[in-house]
């Protein structure tokens, strides 16, 4: 597998928003109000968030690189310095008058829900990201990652099925099929024919992470049909509780790096903590909401594709078959996915005039 994505963060999710059952939004308004967004924005909102992620990995690999700062550490400045940036923009947003809508949303739900709501994202966003680390250091990158990029979408299926009563289809059982089939060729062909070693503790981390990945990707589908609660500040004190969770164990493995250029390492952290974080879990979010649960676990697929295109045009490696390979079976499963999702979210519309 290309360096690019020996740090990719993988996806998550959170809340806003009214929509009907198949998660066709019965307005069109702005992303922070309730029942405000539509299937197709949700759709552009999750592949621009996974693009945005998988520049992650090739921004922390030129941390490792010039620095000895660990992941945990890493992640733990990514989701602080996201959370102040999230934070500054709602604040500005809110002096504004613009998430007026927003905050009326917020208001609207019981304070204990908003806490318990926060609380299960935040949580789950922190196993989430720690036990995928945990799986690339015990099994490798290669491996981990398939487990939990491959396993994540299977269980976000079944869970929609059995907890939101979505249907996934013939259609989209093929879909993910292709796109899990293009991530393993992606993976394990970029790392020379399958090398990489099994072991058992890093398949169980792989499985744990995957699993909140779920939890999280369903909760945000279940929250965001409610129509009461603000995508924006669900993301604003996620992040705030992931860092609480993770500054502990940063601390434990280095908080600070050595470098021999702090400007340069500086610049690396504030992209990291604006682009793959800020911008692209607010999108994530408020798109996760409006967009059915298994879709958007595909959907997320993009960030390894985006990864691989990053590691070939910016840092000069090979553009082998297997990347071509599996570019293109992923591409091929999200755009199918992405139409049946869109013709569906029409029909929800067209039969409730």
């Amino acid at each position: 597998m290309s360096n690019s994505l020996r740090t990719s963060d993988v996806p998550m999710p959170t809340v806003p928003h009214a929509v009907g059952p198949d998660g066709a939004s019965p307005d069109g308004a702005g992303p922070d109000s309730a029942g405000s967004l539509g299937v197709g924005r949700g759709l552009f909102y999750l592949a621009v968030a996974g693009i945005a992620w998988g520049t992650a990995g090739a921004a922390a690999a030129l941390v490792f690189r010039d620095s000895d700062m660990g992941p945990v550490s890493l992640s733990f400045w990514r989701c602080a310095g996201g959370f102040v940036l999230l934070l500054a923009a709602r604040l500005i947003r809110l002096r504004a008058g613009a998430a007026r809508a927003g905050a009326r949303g917020a208001a609207a739900e019981p304070v204990r829900r908003r806490v318990r709501r926060i609380l299960a994202t935040g949580v789950a966003l922190a196993v989430f990201q720690t036990a995928y680390f945990a799986s690339v250091e015990a099994t490798g990158l290669a491996v981990g990652t398939v487990v939990t990029m491959g396993s994540g979408p299977v269980l976000i299926a079944l869970g929609a099925r059995i907890a939101l009563g979505e249907r996934l289809g013939r259609g989209g059982v093929i879909a993910v099929l292709g796109a899990l089939t293009g991530l393993v060729v992606l993976v394990l062909g970029d790392e020379g024919g399958g090398a990489a070693s099994v072991r058992p503790a890093g398949v169980v981390w792989g499985l744990v992470s995957a699993a909140a990945y779920a939890a999280m990707t369903l909760l945000t589908r279940w929250w965001g049909r409610s129509g009461t609660a603000d995508s924006s500040d669900t993301t604003v004190w996620a992040f705030a509780v992931v860092s609480l969770c993770l500054l502990p164990l940063a601390v434990a493995e280095g908080l600070v790096p050595h470098t021999a250029d702090p400007a340069r390492m500086a610049a690396y952290l504030l992209y990291i903590a604006a682009v793959p974080t800020a911008v692209a879990y607010a999108l994530y979010f408020a798109g996760a909401a409006v967009v059915r649960s298994a879709t958007v676990s595909v959907i997320m697929l993009m960030e390894p594709v985006g990864a691989a295109v990053i590691a070939v045009a910016l840092l000069g490696e090979d553009l082998t078959a297997a990347t071509v390979t599996g570019t293109a079976l992923m591409l091929a499963a999200v755009t199918g996915l992405a139409v049946a999702e869109t013709r569906g979210a029409v029909a929800v519309r067209r039969g409730a005039r």
